[in-house]
């Protein structure tokens, strides 16, 4: 489960900044631009985050975090590159 939590993080934290860069170019009157780009990226955004979210708390018993780790690592994937730093930190390799 720890390799599917790594590629989860992964993939919302990149996802998250994707889509701050996106909002930060993307003018809110150029709807063509926020179909193609902004939503699929938002909708992915939002299926890694709920599935970071579920992994998170799946993982606390097996890594042995305590309350304030998970509460460490639900409060990184707020921050952008917070989850690539939790991922490093908290994660353990499964033995």
């Amino acid at each position: 489960m720890t390799t599917i939590f790594r590629w989860v993080a992964w993939g919302e934290g990149l996802s998250y900044i994707a889509l701050f860069i996106n909002m930060l170019l993307i003018k809110p009157s150029d709807l063509t631009l926020y179909k193609t780009l902004l939503f699929p990226i938002g909708m992915a955004h939002g299926i890694l985050f709920i599935a970071y979210v579920y992994l998170a708390f799946a993982l606390k018993s097996q890594q042995n975090w305590s309350w304030k780790d998970l509460f460490w690592v639900e409060l990184a994937s707020f921050l952008p590159f917070g989850t690539f730093v939790a991922e490093k930190r908290f994660v353990k390799n499964a033995s």
